[in-house]
């Protein structure tokens, strides 16, 4: 395990270690992005809640407030079928509420099917490209000047142990977690000397969530971890501990 893996496994956050860092997190409404988004603001960020379902982002909204966080913003937003102009003018609308974005959670993706490449459906594979790769990307340019701004910005992408070695009837999604480590790679090669932001990915493992259980609906879900066990990693990889940290891919559970 190395030295990053072993700081971010062991990672212990400051109650107010986020205070005035605005952080957006994508699939905020359900799962790992909603304990992301609520944990976050636990620790003082102000956090902007991007996802398909109003009725979700209004309850995580609202769990916010009422744990007195700092008020949260909402971004109802279908990465399935946006397309660069959305992405443009929602960058439009944070810039003029707050000028900046010190972080964004890459966490929303859609699983597709779990079946031969032969039996592939054309549509499914594009909506899970366009979902987990071309929606990340278009978000990611139209939130760089953002980020810039930033003193000490994060980009932190969402991976999966498929995404780093391809497995058989994972399709797209296996397809698309490995295009989404190289877009870090990419992304962490060219801010790193040019920008404050940092560009990690995260691998959270088997975890107690709805891909989950479609992707293995004979587990047992309670042998799994749950989305609240796993957030040091996150916080590390999102938060000032993590400033010398660019380029790497970890895991959010010991291997």
């Amino acid at each position: 395990m190395t030295d990053i893996q072993q700081n971010a496994l062991n990672y212990q956050c400051a109650q107010d270690t986020f205070k005035d860092r605005i952080i957006l997190v994508t699939g905020a409404g359900a799962g790992i992005g909603r304990t992301a988004a609520l944990t976050l603001a636990a620790h003082g960020a102000t956090v902007i809640l991007l996802g398909r379902t109003q009725e979700k982002l209004e309850a995580v909204y609202d769990e916010i407030k009422a744990a007195g966080g700092p008020e949260p913003a909402l971004a109802p937003v279908n990465l399935t079928v946006a397309r660069p102009e959305d992405f443009q003018e929602l960058a439009g609308l944070f810039d003029k509420e707050f000028g900046r974005l010190d972080g964004i959670l890459h966490n929303a993706s859609m699983l597709g099917d779990i079946t031969p490449m032969d039996r592939y459906g054309a549509g499914t594979w594009e909506s899970v490209m366009q979902t987990n790769v071309n929606s990340a990307f278009y978000l990611t340019q139209a939130m760089l000047p953002l980020l810039r701004a930033s003193d000490d910005a994060r980009l932190l992408f969402t991976s999966s142990s498929v995404g780093r070695k391809g497995r058989a009837f994972w399709g797209a999604y296996a397809v698309s977690k490995a295009a989404t480590e190289n877009l870090a790679q990419v992304l962490a090669e060219e801010l790193e000397n040019t920008s404050n932001i940092r560009v990690n990915t995260l691998n959270p493992g088997g975890t107690r969530t709805d891909m989950r259980a479609l992707a293995y609906p004979g587990e047992d879900p309670q042998t799994l971890k749950t989305p609240a066990d796993i957030m040091a990693p996150y916080l590390y990889l999102l938060g000032p501990a993590s400033r010398e940290v660019n380029g790497v891919s970890i895991d959010a559970q010991p291997r």
